[in-house]
């Protein structure tokens, strides 16, 4: 009885310690990740549970390391997410590697998860936006707001904004060549124009500036702003044309400034400088801050852009907002497809870029206490998505290095150590 006592309480030990020394759990981002895009929402939900995190910036794709508190186990298996569970000196040893000062890594400690909000129209449908899609399978939670509540205030409640495909010049998106008789069409014009009444504006094109100016000062107070496709340029085409009238007349029932052009306030805008704007409303461009895009002039298995290779220790924001488990990442159209090399000023950051082509697809930069990051296209995995088009199932994409580039903004926030000042 003895002996089979002590066999039970030496198996009972064996057991504890076994449990005890895999107490950390490594979350890999390189090509063995079973689900690259829900892993961020494990690790941002994680940190929403007051747990602590590291981000382990070129290390296997850009890894996470956790503590095992809160199920994460449990929660990553259900999620069908990769992981591996280590003793804390094999993560002591992981982050001892990475820390190494010739090694181009580094560890960024992760903190207290941003509070984010999507800036989408309320009839605007999930698929519509490549953002709302990426959050709502990796199960990170957001607000969606709109202009009624960026007048209100509201934005002060949130450390994170994305701005859904808006157009904020107030054209409707240049939509009124192709589609001015359509349902749908006529249904957006007219609720915008009743809420700018309702806001005492006479034209959308003025609650439209009014939002911008405010989305604006939120980001000087320290809030991050993330954009894709026409909602990045048709912000900063709103703030050079602050003052004057870039609206044609079949939109809002006055001419344009002649002269609007010669204007425009590049001193205002936050990454593009030296550009004019399209004020035929007929042609489906708002100006030439975008590629004039020729979908014959490239085959769709040769479009690719690429990642800048940045110094993790020195350059650790452009590090974070570029980690991926591949340098090279498919293309993909949008109203605005890329950003022409030219019109990029020249203290923003270039992310990503298509080689050869001149065409910048990922930027980055400041504004005051906070930062914009502008990311073109439309869907990173719908090639040439249009009005009507099926939604994309993220289930057939889990992998996707084109969705991972939106999904490492959100844990970009939770990084920073200062504090967004409202």
């Amino acid at each position: 009885m003895r002996l089979i006592f002590l066999f039970f309480s030496m198996l009972f030990l064996s057991a504890t310690f076994s449990l005890q020394a895999q107490d950390r759990v490594l979350i890999p981002m390189d090509a063995s990740q079973s689900d690259h895009l829900k892993a961020y929402g494990v690790v941002f939900n994680h940190l929403g549970e007051n747990q602590s995190g590291q981000w382990l910036l070129n290390y296997r794709g850009g890894s996470f390391i956790t503590t095992q508190a809160g199920d994460i186990v449990r929660k990553s298996r259900v999620r069908g997410v990769s992981i591996e569970l280590i003793s804390e000196s094999e993560a002591a040893r992981i982050i001892s590697e990475v820390e190494q000062p010739n090694a181009n890594m580094a560890v960024v400690n992760l903190e207290k998860v941003p509070s984010i909000a999507v800036y989408t129209p309320a009839d605007a449908m999930p698929w519509d936006d490549a953002v709302t899609l990426a959050l709502d399978y990796a199960e990170v939670p957001y607000d969606k707001i709109y202009d009624e509540e960026v007048l209100n205030g509201d934005l002060d409640q949130y450390d994170w904004l994305h701005l859904h495909h808006e157009d904020f010049t107030g054209q409707f998106g240049k939509f009124y060549g192709t589609y001015r008789t359509a349902p749908w069409y006529i249904a957006q014009v007219n609720q915008q124009q009743d809420l700018a009444a309702k806001f005492g504006y006479n034209k959308v094109s003025q609650l439209k500036l009014n939002v911008v100016q405010n989305v604006k000062e939120y980001i000087g107070n320290g809030g991050f702003l993330f954009a894709m496709c026409s909602g990045t340029n048709t912000f900063d085409i709103a703030l050079a044309a602050h003052d004057h009238d870039i609206v044609p007349t079949e939109i809002d029932g006055d001419p344009v400034d002649p002269n609007a052009n010669e204007r425009l306030d590049f001193d205002n805008t936050f990454a593009f400088a030296n550009f004019s704007v399209v004020t035929d409303p007929f042609v489906y461009r708002h100006g030439n801050i975008d590629v004039e895009v020729d979908l014959n002039r490239i085959s769709e298995s040769l479009d690719y852009f690429t990642l800048f290779d940045f110094s993790a220790k020195w350059d650790p924001v452009p590090a974070m907002l570029t980690q991926n488990h591949v340098s090279s990442i498919p293309g993909f159209y949008g109203q605005t497809t890329a950003f022409r090399a030219d019109k990029v000023k020249n203290n923003v950051v270039k992310l990503a870029e298509s080689a050869g082509r001149d065409q910048v697809k990922y930027l980055h930069g400041n504004y005051g206490q906070g930062t914009f990051t502008f990311y073109a296209g439309h869907d990173p995995e719908d090639y040439t998505h249009r009005v009507g088009d099926p939604p994309t199932d993220l289930n057939l994409h889990k992998n996707s290095p084109g969705y991972r580039l939106i999904l490492n903004n959100i844990l970009f926030p939770a990084a920073e150590k200062k504090k967004r000042k409202t």
